[in-house]
């Protein structure tokens, strides 16, 4: 449609064509600008946002247009600079009303869906500069942003980003900056939440032979060198032997690959002040051993270190940011495999604070090579928190599905801390009960402990598993103090994937709960 001004609109970002764009002429930049669409104004000069908004065929509801309506005009002057992309995004009904959290998750949902429409411009857009105005909320435009872009592929043409064998960094396609200097601080650190998230989406999304857990911790150094207060540990099958992790070793043995148990610390406090203790579990590739899955579906199994992934990540934004804190990450990386040496149904270990488990089915796999690093981390770093991620139980996906990560905790203060970080991020966390009237489902074995605890209450059952082997965790007196070690267990066997995406992540292994866990980090620093 030819509008007036001499430019080119389309008017939902959902249906844009794959349009190339003439390359000879000069174009400055591609701006994105959410407007109010009840009264749209613009910050770029020469750019009457108010008459390019109505120049366009009026929405089904005429109210307002809905947050994340995306109409992008081609060949808008800039003042005889040359002719600029304006992708005008609408914040939706009643934008001044919000709260604000509200108002973060709209701005989140406009520039994320405006910068998936400048994407699928296609190759006419290949290299520009795009500036966003983040005025609203830099933080959360970075976020969306930078989520946004991303797109993992690993086809060769054109080459992706992706591709292990690239020996040099390939150039973004787009290059994304805030079009406020004022806004550059909360932009930054926005951009380095997202980017960890994209790169817990990265070491998810691999796939198995790709992401063994030698080529994860070798990842990980990789992306943590030249950041100063960092030590990293890549402990090998021996050392583990010799602390006595005869649960995750037991998981382990079914596998050709060397399994690797994974420590970061990152020191950005005085050495006095206790850590905050993150564990992640690290299956890179989860077959369900002797207890084998079914062959529908089983490669998304290549996402069962999400949890290991995620804490990394988080890690990693939390040393760029020099967050005062003191944190300790932990990941038992290996695969569960039916190899010759795998568990047998019925086989008993003795975990690494002594305890007996059965294990009845292997497929229950996360918890044992859990139950050894939860341990060992909070027996030997005395960590004042604790929260473990792990893509654990399918009885969660049935509980809450894609939107909210469970969490069971024994402490109310840090479910709240948790709850917060979750919504400011949107992030969401939903708590779940963490009793002892589910231990009968297993503790009735021959052992001390059964891993499975039969089909009702699943996540919970495995929840309270895990209890078992934190060090601390019950309340130092009466019943209704903290407790000695506050721990949250995270399962995010329904968030580790989203079948649909949203306006600012596409489908796919979604990195969550990566920048909760960081906001997490940042307000108990603030606190």
């Amino acid at each position: 449609m030819l509008a007036r001004r001499g430019t080119h609109l389309l008017a939902r970002s959902s249906n844009l064509p794959r349009r190339t764009l003439s390359t000879t002429r000069s174009r400055s930049a591609v701006y994105i600008l959410p407007v109010d669409p009840q009264s749209p104004s613009s910050p770029v000069t020469d750019v009457d946002a108010a008459a390019l908004w109505n120049s366009a065929p009026a929405p089904k509801d005429k109210k307002a247009a809905k947050a994340g309506t995306t109409r992008i005009f081609y060949d808008t002057p800039n003042g005889g600079k040359g002719k600029d992309i304006t992708a005008l995004t609408s914040l939706g009904d009643k934008w001044t009303s919000k709260s604000d959290e509200q108002k973060r998750e709209v701005v989140r949902r406009a520039v994320g869906s405006a910068i998936k429409a400048v994407k699928a411009l296609g190759d006419g857009v290949d290299g520009e500069t795009v500036l966003v105005d983040a005025s609203a909320d830099p933080h959360a435009a970075a976020v969306a942003a930078n989520l946004a872009l991303y797109d993992f592929t690993l086809k060769t043409k054109p080459q992706s980003h992706f591709d292990p064998r690239n020996t040099g960094s390939l150039p973004e396609r787009l290059e994304l900056r805030s079009l406020s200097e004022s806004d550059a601080k909360a932009w930054s650190d926005g951009v380095v939440y997202a980017r960890a998230q994209n790169l817990a989406r990265t070491l998810s999304e691999l796939p198995g032979n790709m992401m063994t857990p030698t080529a994860f911790t070798e990842r990980v150094q990789a992306e943590f060198a030249g950041l100063p207060n960092v030590d990293i540990f890549a402990r090998d099958q021996e050392w583990a032997a010799e602390k006595g992790m005869r649960t995750f070793l037991s998981v382990a043995k079914g596998s050709s690959e060397p399994c690797k148990f994974l420590e970061i610390h990152y020191r950005g406090a005085a050495s006095d002040v206790q850590p905050l203790l993150f564990v992640g579990k690290g299956v890179t590739f989860d077959t369900g051993g002797i207890s084998i899955k079914p062959a529908g579906g089983m490669e998304l199994m290549r996402g069962d270190m999400g949890g290991a992934a995620a804490v990394c990540s988080a890690a990693l934004a939390v040393a760029q940011l020099k967050l005062p804190v003191n944190l300790v990450v932990l990941c038992p990386l290996t695969e569960n495999m039916p190899g010759p040496g795998a568990n047998k149904p019925g086989d008993i270990v003795y975990a690494m604070n002594g305890k007996s488990i059965q294990i009845d089915n292997t497929d229950a796999e996360g918890r044992l090579v859990l139950a050894d690093a939860l341990y060992y981390g909070t027996s030997t770093y005395q960590p004042h928190s604790v929260v473990d991620v792990a893509t654990l139980t399918g009885a969660m996906m049935i509980a809450l599905g894609e939107v909210y990560t469970g969490v069971f905790t024994n402490s109310d203060t840090l479910w709240q801390d948790l709850e917060k970080a979750g919504k400011v991020e949107h992030d969401l966390f939903w708590r779940m009960p963490l009793s002892d009237a589910y231990a009968p489902q297993i503790t009735s074995s021959n052992a001390d402990l059964c891993n499975i605890g039969g089909r009702s209450a699943g996540s919970c059952t495995a929840a309270l598993f895990l209890k078992s082997f934190v060090a601390g965790v019950e309340s130092s007196e009466e019943s209704d103090s903290e407790p000695g070690v506050r721990w949250a267990h995270l399962d995010i066997a329904g968030t580790m994937e989203s079948a649909r995406g949203n306006d600012y992540q596409g489908k796919g292994l979604t990195g969550r709960p990566t920048r909760a866990l960081i906001e997490l980090v940042k307000q108990s620093a603030i606190a």
